[in-house]
């Protein structure tokens, strides 16, 4: 079994700090990219790793490492070209790349070259279809490839070349671009480079200026609000439409119940006599505590909440807590009732016996059953409802 590194020990320390304490199997997706790349691929020693420093066990590990593509489970060269052969590359020659290179490279799918510095994969969508076809060496992109050049970058990098890709900076192996992936700053010099859209992708703007197409009303100089300039714009909405509205009838004052003592209750129109209307919790009858606003709380703590609730989290099933019903509950018979018109209605489609078939029957057996008729030897046998005694 692999021993794993201090650095990488460490690493992991630091990933699992970056979530809430009761939230750390969060971390498993940045520590599979960190066990990756001390190794090359998820090994079953970097699945007990990740199993042992965040409490799980190594099925629920090994559950999310089979899931996605990127974690590779088995021994990955130092660089993973990838060729996109879905239906935009594939129709501008995307399988045409893919089998030449499969060709040149005496590989096929997932398979790694005897020097260890190549593993090809066709890919099912690169989301770059503008530029296709399109492959990417390590999850950087070369547009617009075809056959004789995609053997070109193949063989610079076979040669212990690292060329330059058409977006992005410049080439790292598989295991430098797992470091980054776990979320770590990638230090080597040129690792960060700058880059715009590229005129594919700017075409439909073109021709949109072009024909002077826009959308009504949009002004491409109009800043960003942030949230709170957000809330408050729309407060002083509310307040003008509030200020429009035609002024409604005065609320009349109701007298207070006889004996209280307490002074008069105002009641709005069309409630007088109903005193003060009942809080929110009062009229939904439940006893949940409050909770605040879904926006105070960050998405990933909403979903864990939903997943994974715990104690501090409210739920309408907790004990102690009143969920409010429209009606009452039907009584045991009304249900029995409603149970056995439904089966009367739907017929069998085949010869077998549906459940509730002759509930008359049924029902007239139970009590006799439960009267104690026919048991023991003393009296008559109870008649099934077939007509045969027993």
């Amino acid at each position: 079994m692999s021993v794993f590194t201090d650095e990488t020990r460490e690493r992991a320390r630091e990933i699992i700090a970056r979530y809430p304490a009761d939230r750390s199997r969060s971390a498993l997706l940045p520590l599979l990219h960190l066990v990756q790349a001390e190794e090359g691929y998820v090994s079953p020693a970097g699945v007990a790793f990740c199993a042992e420093v965040l409490g799980l066990n190594k099925a629920q590990v090994g559950a999310v490492a089979t899931f996605y593509t990127m974690y590779k489970r088995r021994p990955t060269g130092d660089y993973l070209v990838s060729v996109c052969t879905n239906t935009m590359c594939n129709v501008l020659g995307g399988q045409e790349v893919y089998d030449t290179l499969a060709e040149h490279l005496g590989v096929g799918h997932d398979e790694t070259t005897a020097d260890g510095k190549i593993t090809l994969e066709h890919a099912e969508c690169l989301a770059a279809c503008d530029y296709g076809p399109v492959m990417t060496v390590n999850y950087d992109f070369f547009d617009g490839v075809d056959p004789q050049s995609a053997r070109g970058v193949v063989d610079e990098l076979r040669a212990g070349g690292r060329p330059m890709p058409t977006r992005g900076a410049r080439l790292c192996t598989l295991k430098e671009m797992a470091v980054q992936l776990a979320g770590f700053a990638d230090e080597r010099d040129g690792a960060v480079a700058d880059g715009g859209p590229g005129e594919p992708t700017l075409r439909g703007l073109r021709l949109a200026q072009e024909h002077g197409i826009s959308v009504p009303g949009f002004d491409p100089n109009t800043p960003i609000r942030s949230k709170a300039e957000a809330d408050k714009a729309a407060a002083e909405a509310k307040a003008r439409s509030e200020a429009a509205k035609p002024a409604t009838e005065p609320a009349r004052t109701a007298p207070a119940a006889s004996g209280n003592g307490a002074g008069p209750a105002t009641a709005t129109t069309g409630n007088a006599g109903a005193g003060a209307p009942a809080t929110p919790a009062q009229a939904a009858g439940s006893t949940t505590r409050d909770v605040k606003a879904p926006d105070d709380k960050s998405p990933e703590v909403r979903a864990a909440e939903t997943r994974q609730p715990d104690a501090a989290t409210a739920v309408p099933d907790a004990p102690g807590t009143k969920v409010p019903v429209d009606t009452t509950a039907p009584a045991p018979r009304d249900a029995q009732e409603a149970e056995a018109a439904g089966v009367a209605a739907n017929a069998p489609a085949g010869d077998g016996k549906p459940a509730g078939d002759e509930a008359g029957s049924q029902e007239r057996n139970l009590k006799e059953a439960e009267a104690g008729t026919g048991t023991g030897g003393a009296g008559s046998a109870v008649a099934s409802e077939t007509g045969v005694q027993k």
